[in-house]
């Protein structure tokens, strides 16, 4: 459990008044100085658990704080995370420390640490002080960052958006930035009255609790989904059917989709007995796990709290039946009752149950819309999920399990994961929400994919000496395979050669 720290509002010049006491955790200390001023006479030695100090020393306590918030985040409780002896492993750092031994492992905490820093720098809001009063600026990006960022948001309706360039230019704040600037665009913060405080607040968390370890699961993939998710929201079926509260739903959805993800597929989770799976009954375990982490977010910033508790209920709700969605091991249902309604031409998106359909089916083509990028962006997705399935293989050589399909660097390439995703599971997908909404924006998808489609093939008959032989109809089943075994947490495919061959999707904000 995250340990969370609250310390009292008091100006920095006057001493802490004796009977100031904080307690939070484990840890308990005495305020009887002043937070950064000279220590009082009467020094108080203090020692919690494995924690010792001096608490007239209030400096030297908040950077222990510091250190204490940063390890508890990243440390790891084995009779809570799993009962199986396999897992005395934190995802978030499993990365690291299996690649680069030790080194890597004591330089984790100091990234964190790094990290939250410059978020108490760039968004003058920290999780430690979440109690403590911010004057939150309402202008969304840092001066620093404004012209460039300020001016790629201007174009954030095109599909040939540079989310990993974005990234870069908000300080690796993507998440965040898109998300508030979105939701303003639309003007849902007025609309629904939302607290800018607490709204802030909210991103922050999310973006914090995404895994910066995954190569692929991370708050980058979540605000790309984020971004293709407004770019379907753009389009003419849905924006001039879809209401206010369905576009919230939509942009909070994409955002939080993959919220926690461990950067291990659900079999790995199930068969190593991790408390995930015996929660939920080794069902939808991921899917499930990102809506509850996204309703804890909500409910602890209490960014709804000032609507009634029925809607508020209701969004919650609703929000996890769009996340729960992404389930790819479910695609096939979604898949079916799409065409049946294409074919009997019976979707009517003024029925409110149809639009929610709908927000579904978006949801599921911006989650796994990476093949349908151009070449340049759809290339490094492909590496980054296929890195993440690879280092799963790694663990699960390293603790002598059995290696999941296309998780074994030794034996597939990106190419035929990326051949096979795009023919089993993307391409159907996209041909019907083309048959939806036919559009520029959806042609332009179909091209990229086959254009990419195409140049992983041409790669493929390149010498390679990690790939094996496989027959075609083999491969397609193992990633129909890989696909359900992510359970939501989509495999996205890489691109194709020149982006410059067919029409670019944009869209007007």
């Amino acid at each position: 459990m995250e340990v969370c720290y609250q310390l009292p509002v008091l100006p920095l010049d006057r001493p802490v008044p004796k009977h100031v006491l904080s307690r939070r955790g484990a840890i308990s200390f005495s305020s009887s100085s002043s937070l950064f001023g000279a220590p009082d006479p009467r020094q108080l030695s203090q020692r919690r658990g494995a924690i010792s100090y001096d608490s007239s020393d209030q400096t030297a306590l908040y950077i222990r704080m510091l250190d204490v918030r940063v390890r508890s985040q990243v440390g790891f409780e084995p009779e809570r995370r799993s009962s199986h002896p396999y897992l005395f492993i934190d995802f978030r750092t499993l990365h690291t420390r299996l690649g680069c031994g030790s080194a890597s492992a004591s330089a984790g905490p100091e990234r964190r640490v790094h990290r939250l820093l410059s978020f108490q720098r760039y968004l003058h809001s920290s999780r430690l002080l979440r109690g403590v009063p911010q004057q939150i600026p309402l202008h969304i990006l840092d001066e620093a960052y404004t012209g460039q960022a300020r001016c790629m948001l201007e174009k954030v309706g095109n599909w040939n958006f540079d989310i990993f360039l974005f990234d870069k230019l908000t300080n690796g704040n993507s998440l965040i930035t898109l998300t508030f600037h979105l939701l303003n665009q639309y003007g849902l913060v007025e609309l629904f009255q939302l607290d800018m405080v607490k709204l802030w607040r909210f991103l922050v968390m999310v973006q914090e609790d995404y895994h910066s370890d995954n190569p692929y699961h991370n708050a980058v993939h979540a605000a790309d989904v984020t971004q293709a998710m407004y770019c379907y929201l753009q389009e003419p079926m849905l924006a001039k059917s879809l209401t206010s509260y369905d576009i919230l739903l939509g942009l909070l959805a994409a955002a939080t989709h993959d919220l926690g993800h461990p950067g291990v597929n659900q079999p790995f989770l199930i068969k190593t007995g991790h408390y995930l799976a015996t929660l939920y009954r080794n069902t939808s375990v991921l899917e499930n796990h990102h809506w509850k982490s996204a309703v804890g977010l909500l409910r602890e910033t209490g960014l709804f709290s000032h609507l009634p508790a029925e809607d508020s209920l209701n969004l919650e709700r609703e929000l996890g039946s769009l996340i729960l969605a992404t389930d790819i091991s479910r695609q096939n249902g979604y898949l079916s009752r799409f065409r049946i309604h294409l074919d009997q031409e019976n979707l009517f998106l003024s029925n409110a149950s149809h639009r929610h359909f709908i927000l579904q089916m978006a949801l599921k083509c911006a989650d796994i819309c990476n093949p349908c990028r151009p070449w340049e962006l759809s290339k490094q997705w492909s590496e980054r999920v296929t890195e993440e399935f690879f280092q799963q293989g790694d663990i699960e050589k390293k603790h002598k399990l059995e290696v999941s399909p296309f998780c074994d660097r030794q034996k597939n390439t990106v190419g035929n994961i990326q051949i096979g995703f795009m023919t089993y599971v993307a391409e159907p997908l996209f041909a019907e929400w083309a048959r939806f909404s036919d559009t520029r924006l959806s042609q332009t998808m179909l091209g990229h994919m086959g254009l990419n489609k195409a140049s992983w093939g041409g790669l493929q008959q390149e010498p390679t000496p990690v790939s094996e032989e496989r027959e075609p109809s083999r491969a397609g089943t193992d990633t129909e395979d890989a696909a359900a075994r992510r359970n939501g947490n989509t495999a996205t495919a890489a691109g194709g050669p020149s982006s410059k061959e067919i029409p670019q999707g944009s869209r007007e904000s």
